[in-house]
């Protein structure tokens, strides 16, 4: 047998390694679970994270290039096809999991896996992806933007249809949807033409707050759900359980958006944006999201499913990105 090279040692490294940010997210569910926001400071911590939503949804706003978008919105059957399976296929797939028997889908956590279903495709990563693979940047920057400018609105309509039953959209929802995600978002649009220079020389300083508020939603979030009991709910099992549903639901996503953009004849740039744009969801709208969409006790349960299921994009999409890249130059690419 053939000794493994370096390089290749740390190529597999680097798909296999963590995603760091998310080791942040699971040690404020561990801190949440040790020390809750209780008593006097749970109405703090209640506003601190309206804040912090807001906060995250402007810059969100404030980042998003309307240039890029237009440059991308001529590819309108990609675009469709990205929507469709973001918004139509994976809620689909997500209700079906989340409706299998209880050995199967633990209870408790059904309604965060159709909350997976309805959030926004990922902006950054399905970018970064498609940079990898030499796929069509250009359609997946258009393609994730849009996904995410809809999302705002799409995500909250769909939780609403989808779990009713459960009380997750209510006047007051509606309400926080408008104050918490729509108004700042629409903020940030509106003041980019002047702060869009500053946003851009201070990125990583605004990455840093805007991932440190989504660090206190998550443990507001958590804090609330301790409370309410949480852990005596959800086992070790259960989250075994739902760590292969999540695998699944991502394989399932995943092939059945690159066989769609095959039969409707895309080329294989168009396939790789399709492909990383279609099948993932968006941990950094889903937190924020789910603070306002759901009551601190059922929010801790329903991002469960899309913390393991981010882990598990980043780590498969990473593999089959570096996979495309390997493809030999074909110029157009027509197949």
């Amino acid at each position: 047998m053939s000794a493994v090279s370096p390089a290749a040692r740390l190529s597999l490294f680097a798909r296999l390694r963590p995603d760091w940010y998310l080791v942040l997210i699971i040690s404020m569910v561990a801190a949440a679970s040790l020390a809750p926001a209780r008593g006097a400071a749970g109405p703090a911590f209640d506003w601190a994270t309206k804040v912090a939503i807001g906060l995250v949804f402007f810059l969100h706003g404030a980042r998003l290039s309307r240039e890029a978008v237009i440059r991308g919105l001529t590819h309108w059957r990609l675009h469709l096809v990205v929507l469709a399976a973001t918004f139509v296929l994976f809620p689909v797939l997500c209700l079906a999991v989340a409706a299998l028997p209880g050995w199967i889908t633990p209870r408790e956590l059904a309604g965060g896996i159709v909350f997976l279903g309805c959030l926004p495709s990922t902006i950054q990563s399905s970018i970064s992806f498609t940079v990898v693979a030499r796929g069509n940047v250009a359609a997946a920057v258009a393609a994730a933007s849009a996904s995410n400018l809809l999302g705002i609105v799409l995500t909250p309509v769909l939780v609403g249809l989808l779990l009713h039953a459960q009380g997750a959209m209510s006047a007051s929802a509606a309400e926080s949807i408008v104050l918490q995600l729509l108004v700042p978002f629409l903020g940030g649009q509106l003041l980019r033409r002047w702060i869009g220079p500053w946003i851009t020389r201070n990125a990583r300083t605004l990455s840093m707050i805007d991932r440190g508020s989504i660090l206190l939603v998550v443990y507001t979030a958590f804090s609330g759900a301790v409370i309410a009991g949480v852990w005596s709910r959800v086992s070790a099992l259960d989250l075994i359980r739902l760590l292969i549903l999540c695998a699944v639901l991502l394989a399932a996503a995943l092939a059945a958006t690159l066989a769609i953009a095959r039969a409707m004849g895309f080329n294989t740039p168009d396939q790789i944006a399709i492909l990383f744009c279609g099948s993932k969801k968006s941990l950094a709208a889903g937190v924020p999201m789910a603070g306002v969409l759901f009551p601190h006790a059922a929010a801790g349960l329903a991002l469960l499913p899309l913390m393991l299921f981010h882990q598990i994009q980043l780590m498969a999409c990473a593999a089959i990105a570096q996979a495309y890249a390997k493809r030999p130059d074909l110029g157009d690419e027509t197949v």
